[in-house]
């Protein structure tokens, strides 16, 4: 690909910001990180560590939303350095002590951060990928590979500062703000060209049975994400009597597959379609988490494993599902399928530990097998949406 001297090329835009991508979701998967330490540190029960994740969960799943709609009407890109900036620094201050009320607001206000990321982020990230759904996979890639970087950052900065050493974990902050800003100039030196191959015609429709159907799978894959993010470092810790390091490693594991699952998932729609790849992954997801939560011992980890490719192959998948089944509310699409999927199971995180706190939390965990297959059956009568034609660059200037 040529572009004009002086015009930044997207790819470069596009690698930025999955960077800067990677930077925010460390703080998605750092609250599910910081759980063992609250419990450890600060004697939580399961439900009141639970209530750590929904904390970070529930505004974000409130809002998410509604930034969604505000992304869908206007371009707010200075969104994305802010709320990167904003989903730092609420986990930066989680640790340093204050009572449990404190706490919870801190990851609140990480989430909100997050909230604000994901649908701008995703409407941005089309723009920059042409409406690449390959591209796209890289820029959710990003997101994976902070959240497997989450769980060693945490353990590294915690466990030998304690919790009061959080605030150093406001480093990948300050770093994706920076990034994220340096991409927003190079796509506006790209011109309008860009922004015309990433949105729809005036004549495209959105297909909101589909979407919903949709979605609802994610809501699915949702909870079983993160409720084994909440819990499997104490479940592995439990069942292979490893400690600590056996904890970490499956919850490294977990996020890791995110890199692999995600490339994987990006060539098989190559060869397949997206909606038939989806459901595979999901079918394969149920008998994964099986293993995980009934089989005991060191062969757990296979498991994890296994339950992170099915976790993750439908990932990028899922956001370009979205947008092509909604292509007139892309930043909606975006938000629900890229932020809404994460944040949503943390509002089952509370139930879970309430759960094992009542009886075991192999006990609590059962109930994950089942979700990836009620999402499966949502996903059977989904079928392959057509790709919009995206206008001229003269009619985003006149939506501008």
């Amino acid at each position: 690909m040529t572009t004009n001297r002086g015009t930044p090329p997207p790819n470069r835009s596009l690698t930025l910001l999955s960077i800067g991508h990677a930077c925010v979701d460390v703080y998605q998967g750092a609250v599910a990180s910081l759980v063992p330490f609250f419990v450890s540190e600060r004697a939580y029960t399961y439900a009141a560590a639970s209530g750590i994740v929904l904390a970070a969960s529930l505004l974000s799943s409130v809002v998410q939303p509604l930034f969604g709609a505000l992304t869908d009407r206007w371009n707010i890109p200075w969104l994305l350095p802010v709320s990167t900036l904003l989903s730092g620094i609420g986990v930066a201050l989680c640790g340093i002590g204050g009572p449990y009320a404190l706490t919870l607001a801190l990851v609140a206000v990480s989430g909100i951060g997050v909230a604000a990321y994901h649908p701008e982020a995703a409407r941005v990230a089309r723009r920059a990928s042409r409406g690449s759904h390959a591209a796209m996979g890289w820029f959710s890639l990003g997101g994976n590979l902070g959240f497997a970087a989450a769980p060693p950052v945490v353990a590294v900065v915690v466990a030998t500062g304690g919790l009061h050493a959080t605030p150093l974990l406001v480093v990948p902050a300050v770093v994706g703000t920076v990034l994220c800003a340096t991409a927003l100039r190079s796509l506006a030196a790209a011109g309008p060209a860009v922004a015309a191959a990433r949105t729809a015609g005036p004549d495209a429709k959105d297909d909101w049975s589909s979407f919903l159907k949709l979605s609802g799978a994610i809501m699915c894959r949702s909870v079983v994400f993160v409720g084994l993010g909440a819990f499997i470092s104490l479940h592995v810790r439990q069942s292979t009597g490893g400690g600590e390091l056996a904890g970490t490693a499956a919850l490294f594991l977990l996020y890791l597959g995110g890199a692999v699952g995600t490339v994987a998932g990006g060539r098989l729609a190559g060869r397949h379609t997206r909606v038939t790849v989806v459901r595979w992954s999901y079918a394969l997801t149920v008998a994964a988490v099986a293993g995980v939560v009934l089989v005991p011992g060191p062969l757990v980890h296979l498991f994890v494993v296994l339950a992170s490719a099915g976790l993750y192959v439908p990932f990028s998948l899922h956001v370009t599902l979205g947008q092509d089944y909604l292509p007139r509310r892309v930043g909606t699409a975006g938000g629900v399928t890229l932020g809404l999927a994460v944040s949503v199971g943390g509002l089952a995180s509370p139930l879970i530990g309430a759960l094992a706190d009542a009886t075991s939390l192999r006990t609590a965990l059962i109930p994950l097998i089942a979700l990836p297959a009620v999402g499966w059956l949502l996903l059977l009568p989904l079928r392959e949406p057509a790709v919009p034609a995206a206008p001229t660059a003269d009619a985003i200037s006149l939506r501008r």
